[in-house]
Parts: structure tokens; C-alpha cells; sequence
């Protein structure tokens, strides 16, 4: 039988994805590690169990109630004002991000990325036929004003992505520098935070820059800080003007009435749910300070992760600490490797692993 007519620039590739291995302690896909609490299980179950009730009609199109949702939490927990048509949601920031080159890119079109980045973004550019290019960061793997500038003036994008905290590195980005692009750039600039919860007291959110660029975009989800990654609910805040355009290219229906009941019930829940993110942060920072005593190489992180390194052979590194229990991620620049921060008991456990693969 001959091969499928499988488009041409996809032949050869393999699907994105992490290693999902059943091990002891997985520390290899930035998850929040604290389940939601029996309260907002049963709380989230009898919004799901409502919305069961009407599953032979289609759902909100335009998910109203918990865009609502959203701009409640926006409100409460980051003192951001916006208003309901200036949030957009999705099955995950990976949608949204699709959306977005779907909307602003294409044939003809060029995106700008800062490297390393996430895996992702060339794959939402090759899906959307937008043509990917990326600028090295600095050594710190920090991008300057002057940096992205340059950048801009060099390849003449017509969307610049930046993502802070920036994965795989947990980088923040400084705000000063999102304001001198947008002042400067004609294009879209889109800022990706998806682990903005994690960032450490004083680094400010793009979000705050909305109300001065209509053509800014902050996207955002609630798989990470909020405990909520099998739930699957990322969303954009910008303009209602951007908010308009990108529903040109959604799929009708596109977020189902169980997330929607899901997502909304959780929103609800958002103290409960954020409790450990604290935790984390603090765990992150004495991490960080661990690994530079033991002679590491550590990027400077806003995250819920941390970039370490720099190994002559890392995948040496990666396959001694599986071999005792603990998965973590291969990805950034060779020599680094990822660690997503745990409970307690986990790092714990990450500590000695690698105590014992990379003697002091």
C-alpha cells in the first residue's frame, strides 16, 4: 500500500508530547502537584453533574458565564479591571495560542520568538502556515529592549512572542520592555503567562499594560497554578477588538458545557485551589539556592520549574535519576535539564537522586 498524501512539511515528524512514564515521582510536566481538596472535588462534581443534565444541547458559544468567571478572578486576585468581552476562552492556552496565529498569522505572515522558548510555538506557526523565526536571548537567557528591538527591526515580524515566566527557562520578562516594543512595533505582540501566578512578589503582569496597546494580548491558563491541567481551560485578555477577530476562526462550540461547569466551579474555588502555590514558589527559591551550592548552573526563575545544568552529558543525568524513581524534562539547551517543582516529599527525593548521580 503506498504512503498516505500526508502534507509534505509534516512527513517525518512526531507528535509534541513528554515522556508519561509511571514512576514514583514525575517532576517532568510543571503540574501543580496538590490535588484539589474533597470541598472543590464535590463542588466542582455537582456543577459537572447539572451540566449533564442539558448534554443533548449545544453549549454556550460564546461561554458567557465563565468569561464572567474570569474577569471575577482577574479582578480579585490580580486588582486587574476588565471587562467580559475583553476575555476570551479555550480548551487550553495551546487553543488559544492556535487562535491567535490563526487569526493574525498565515501564509505571508511572520512570528518572532526568543530561544529558547517553548516547543510549542514553531508547531502553532507550521499549523497556521506563519513562518517562525527566533533571536538567541542573552547569556542569562533574559531578553533586553535593545535585544528585541534589533530583533524586530532585523526580521520584520508581524507578531512578536514573548512568554514570561518564559518556558523553558522560567525567565521573567521586565515589563519596561513589553512597553518599548508595543510603542515601537506596528504588529501584534503577544505575551504568554502561563505560569504568571508563580512569579516571585514585584515582577508585574502584562496585563497591566492592556488599557495603553490594543494590539497586546496576555494569554494565560488554568492548568498550572490552579491545579486544573486535566480540566484543560486556557484564555487571552486584549482588546475587544482582538477578542472579535479571533472568534472569526473558532470551531463552533469549541469548549464543551462540561468544561465550561467545570472551569466556572473551579474559578469559584480559586482560594482553595491556589493554596500551595506559596509552597512552590518558596520550595523553588531553595531549590534554586541548593543546586548553585552544589557548583550548578541554574536559570533564574519565575516558575514553577527550574533550569539546571550545564551536564557534558545530560542525558546521562536524566536516565540516572529515572533509573531511581524520579522523571524529570529533557528540553532547552544541550546540557540543561528541567525540574518541575514538587511537594515536599518529592524534592526531597529529586535531591537525593541526584546526590547520587552527580556526586558533589
Amino acid at each position: 500500500m503506498s504512503a498516505l498524501p500526508i502534507r509534505s512539511d509534516l512527513r517525518s515528524l512526531k507528535p509534541y508530547g513528554a515522556p508519561q512514564l509511571d514512576v514514583p515521582v514525575q517532576l517532568n510536566v510543571n503540574e501543580n502537584p496538590f490535588a484539589p481538596s474533597e470541598p472543590t472535588v464535590r463542588k466542582i462534581s455537582e456543577a459537572v453533574a447539572k451540566a449533564v443534565a442539558g448534554l443533548n444541547r449545544y453549549p454556550d458559544r460564546d461561554a458567557i458565564v465563565l468569561r464572567d468567571a474570569l474577569v471575577n478572578y482577574l479582578s480579585k486576585r490580580e486588582g486587574i479591571v476588565v471587562d467580559l468581552a475583553q476575555v476570551w476562552p479555550a480548551n487550553g492556552s495551546n487553543e488559544v495560542m492556535l487562535q491567535l496565529m490563526q487569526t493574525f498569522g498565515g501564509p505571508g505572515k511572520r512570528a518572532l520568538g526568543f530561544s529558547p522558548t517553548y516547543s510549542m510555538y514553531p508547531d502553532y506557526c507550521r499549523d497556521t502556515f506563519t513562518n517562525y523565526v527566533t533571536v538567541a536571548r542573552n547569556e542569562d537567557f533574559s531578553v533586553s529592549a535593545q535585544l528585541a528591538l534589533k530583533a524586530i527591526e532585523d526580521t520584520s515580524p508581524d507578531i512578536v512572542l514573548f512568554a514570561s515566566p518564559n518556558n523553558p527557562t522560567g525567565t521573567a520578562l521586565d515589563l519596561s520592555i513589553v512597553e518599548q516594543v508595543c510603542s515601537r512595533f506596528e504588529g501584534m505582540v503577544i505575551v504568554d503567562e502561563a505560569y504568571a501566578e508563580f512569579r516571585r512578589s514585584g515582577t508585574p503582569s502584562a496585563l497591566t499594560l492592556l488599557e495603553r496597546f490594543e494590539r497586546l494580548v496576555v494569554t494565560r491558563t488554568m492548568s498550572k497554578a490552579f491545579a486544573f491541567a486535566g480540566g484543560r481551560v486556557g484564555y487571552l485578555v486584549a482588546s475587544p477588538a482582538v477578542v472579535d477577530a479571533v472568534q472569526l476562526v473558532r470551531l463552533p462550540y469549541h469548549l464543551s458545557a462540561l468544561t465550561q461547569a467545570a472551569a466556572t466551579a473551579a474559578l469559584e474555588q480559586a482560594d482553595d485551589l491556589l493554596a500551595g502555590v506559596e509552597l512552590l514558589r518558596s520550595q523553588r527559591d531553595d531549590l534554586v539556592e541548593w543546586l548553585r551550592g552544589r557548583g550548578h548552573q541554574v536559570a533564574q526563575s519565575d516558575a514553577n520549574f527550574v533550569l539546571f545544568g550545564k551536564f557534558a552529558d545530560s542525558d546521562a543525568v536524566w536516565q540516572g535519576l529515572l533509573d531511581r524513581g524520579v522523571l524529570i524534562r529533557q528540553t532547552g539547551p544541550d546540557g540543561w535539564l528541567r525540574v518541575s517543582i514538587g511537594t515536599p516529599s518529592e524534592m526531597m527525593s529529586f535531591r537525593q537522586a541526584l546526590e547520587e548521580v552527580v556526586p558533589g
